[in-house]
């Protein structure tokens, strides 16, 4: 897919999660209970990382552990300082071949980690 074309099917996608409701507990922060899985599902990040991957956005399926080749031309690896960063600030490390597009979510520290460990658990 194009560059304009990744472009446009990522404001579509923002589009749409901006439009769906969160669940209860992803708004109000209290995720008792609630796993990686869910915080996933619930901030829509499954849209666009799919488990094959999508023209939006890489999987994270075997993404932990590996080199991630960057567009400022470094690699990293998927450990929890990369997951984790991607996560809060998405521009800082964008993947090769990739555009800017995973906008912003208002997670608090403790659904980070969730969220960290649901990647790690994908491999």
């Amino acid at each position: 897919m194009t560059v304009a074309g990744r472009l446009s099917a990522a404001l579509l996608a923002a589009a749409f999660l901006a439009a769906a409701p969160l669940s209860l507990a992803a708004c109000s922060g209290d995720d008792a209970g609630a796993t990686g899985a869910d915080l996933a599902r619930d901030f829509g990040c499954l849209t666009c990382h799919t488990e094959t991957g999508s023209d939006l956005a890489p999987t994270l399926t075997g993404l932990w552990g590996s080199k991630v080749a960057l567009s400022d031309g470094t690699t990293v690896t998927a450990d929890a300082d990369y997951v984790r960063r991607s996560i809060v600030n998405p521009p800082a490390d964008v993947v090769a071949g990739w555009e800017a597009t995973m906008p912003f979510f208002p997670v608090d520290e403790d659904q980070v980690d969730l969220l960290v460990e649901y990647v790690r658990s994908l491999g």
